[in-house]
C-alpha cells in the first residue's frame, strides 16, 4: 500500500527548509533548487506543492508567525491570569526581539521578507495586515500612537540586535523605558 503523505506536513518541511536558507544565505540564495536540496527533496516536489517561488514564501511567512503566535501564547500564558497590561505588551514584544536563536533566525527570515515584499504587493499586504493585526491589539491596551510606536520602536531594535549594533541589555532597557513612560502615573495610567 503507498505511503500517505500529509500535504499540509509537506508543505511545512519545505516551508522549514526555505526558512533555513534564508536565515543562513540570506532571502536572495533562495530557489527552488535551494530549498529542495535543503528539505531533501526533488525540485519537482517543491514545485508539486508551491507553483511559484511567492506561494513557498508567503507560506514560509505564515510558518515564522505561526512561531511568533505560539511564543507570545506561551509568555502571555506564563502571566497568569488577568496580567497587567504593561506585562502583557512587554511579554509579546520581547517574543518579536531575537534574544534566542530560534527568533534570531526568525528574525533574519523576517527582515529578509521585509526587503523580499518592499517590491511584491500581494506579499506586502500579507505582511501588513499582520503588523497591522499586532498594533491594533496593542491599541487595546495602550493609546494607538503609542502602539503604534511599540512595533515601530520594537521592530527597529530588533533589527539593530539582528546586526550586532545593540546587545540584548540595550534593547531590552529601552523597550522597558518606553513602556514605563507610557504606564507611568505622569501618563495618565496606571
Amino acid at each position: 500500500m503507498p505511503k500517505r503523505v500529509d500535504p499540509t506536513e509537506r508543505r511545512t518541511l519545505i516551508a522549514d527548509a526555505l526558512m533555513r536558507v534564508a536565515a543562513q544565505r540570506g532571502l536572495e540564495a533562495v530557489s527552488l533548487r535551494h530549498v529542495a536540496a535543503e528539505a531533501g527533496a526533488t525540485t519537482g516536489l517543491v514545485q508539486h506543492y508551491f507553483g511559484t517561488k511567492d506561494e513557498m514564501m508567503l507560506f514560509a511567512l505564515d510558518v515564522v508567525s505561526g512561531h511568533i503566535g505560539e511564543r507570545m501564547s506561551s509568555a502571555v500564558n506564563a502571566l497568569g491570569p488577568e496580567p497587567a497590561p504593561r506585562d502583557l505588551l512587554r511579554a509579546m514584544a520581547t517574543q518579536l526581539l531575537p534574544l534566542d536563536e530560534a527568533r534570531r533566525a526568525d528574525g533574519r527570515v523576517g527582515l529578509a521578507f521585509f526587503a523580499y515584499a518592499a517590491t511584491r504587493p500581494d506579499v506586502a499586504e500579507v505582511q501588513r495586515r499582520g503588523s497591522v493585526g499586532l498594533r491594533d491589539f496593542f491599541a487595546t491596551l495602550m493609546p494607538l500612537p503609542a502602539a503604534t510606536t511599540l512595533l515601530a520602536l520594537v521592530e527597529g531594535l530588533a533589527l539593530y540586535m539582528l546586526t550586532d549594533t545593540y546587545p540584548a541589555q540595550t534593547a531590552l532597557a529601552v523597550l522597558d523605558e518606553f513602556l514605563d513612560s507610557v504606564f507611568s502615573p505622569a501618563a495618565g495610567r496606571p
